[in-house]
């Protein structure tokens, strides 16, 4: 996932006094960083440590190839790592991953879209549609008409990894159903991109997403619906449109070989209950996985979730991008030097 959650630094270790705790008693949970594994922290570990007595510590920020390594070399010093879900179906893919217990983890309630036998969303956003208000007479609603640089003028923020949403919002504008997206026409995306590419500001994470929006620089483009809620509750000049929203998760998956794999099955067992989803949705405006939790989040809030949008969603197909990201990403960044 995500950019906007790789914000902040919040690389706490492993303390010598953790490493030589009883494994039965502690555990490693890996996030992004930021605001959004503080709220992890407050919504899931504390309440979970408070109710099972294990504690939980605070490690990060992901990194794909560290798992790798630890995995590779028998020496796992993780045992929940926050991951995106492309990479959660890859690392599975490869033999990186633990099953899951689902005689531990109950997901009766869990959206089956963040279900898999290696991994279980951690929480769900959108790509959007934003604009400036001041920036614009006229209000847009739909993707394609981010295109159109005639009727709505100035400069258009993206997101500037390609994995997945980019080329999906580009297909959706030039006229292709959601339903018929995969396998993505990448000659065709590209194409439609290159309409606006002198006129695309990309952005790779969350606060510089804002900022670019809230200035004006950019008088449209595609964004996480949370960072779009946030600068409309600081009475900025932001509007939304939901039309087409993009679907986005995280999961929550168990490096092979972790040492505390008991602890981390209970810890995700927690983290996707309606009680610990809802309270991590109240802290960030990110979707709960959990269909149970809706009715334990604040209606003014619910309204500025994805939960609240489900038929404009677009959901995307994390298993296409595992399987085909990387030589996506190799011509993306071709695209990009042209």
């Amino acid at each position: 996932m995500n950019n906007t959650l790789k914000s902040g630094a919040f690389a706490l270790t492993l303390g010598m006094a953790s490493m030589m705790a009883n494994a039965s008693d502690t555990m490693s949970f890996v996030s992004w960083g930021g605001s959004t594994q503080e709220a992890q922290e407050q919504a899931w570990a504390m309440p979970f440590t408070a109710t099972s007595g294990i504690k939980v510590i605070q490690d990060g920020p992901t990194d794909y190839g560290k798992l790798k390594a630890m995995v590779e070399s028998g020496n796992v010093q993780w045992d929940l790592v926050d991951v995106e879900a492309d990479f959660a179906y890859r690392a599975a893919a490869e033999g990186l991953l633990e099953p899951l217990d689902f005689s531990v983890i109950d997901t009766t309630n869990v959206d089956p879209r963040f279900v898999s036998d290696y991994g279980i969303g951690s929480f769900y956003f959108s790509f959007v549609l934003a604009f400036n208000k001041s920036r614009l007479s006229n209000e847009p609603s739909s993707w394609d008409q981010l295109f159109d640089l005639d009727t709505y003028p100035g400069k258009r923020a993206l997101y500037k990894w390609p994995s997945p949403g980019v080329l999906e919002m580009a297909l959706i504008a030039d006229g292709v159903e959601p339903a018929d997206l995969y396998p993505l026409d990448l000659d065709r995306a590209f194409a439609k991109l290159d309409t606006i590419k002198d006129d695309i500001i990309w952005w790779g994470g969350g606060a510089q997403s804002q900022q670019l929006l809230a200035s004006g620089e950019a008088s449209m483009g595609m964004f996480w619906n949370g960072r779009v809620f946030s600068l409309q509750e600081d009475g900025l000049p932001v509007g939304i449109s939901w039309s087409d929203n993009l679907v986005m998760s995280d999961f929550l998956v168990i490096p092979k070989g972790a040492k505390n794999k008991d602890a981390a099955m209970k810890f995700l067992a927690y983290s996707t209950s309606a009680q610990g989803q809802a309270d991590f949705a109240t802290l960030t405006a990110y979707s709960p996985i959990n269909t149970q939790s809706s009715d334990l989040i604040d209606d003014g809030l619910n309204a500025y979730l994805p939960t609240s949008y489900a038929d404009d969603q677009v959901s995307l197909d994390y298993q296409y991008w595992a399987k085909n990201g990387q030589e996506i990403s190799a011509r993306w960044n071709n695209w990009l030097l042209k």
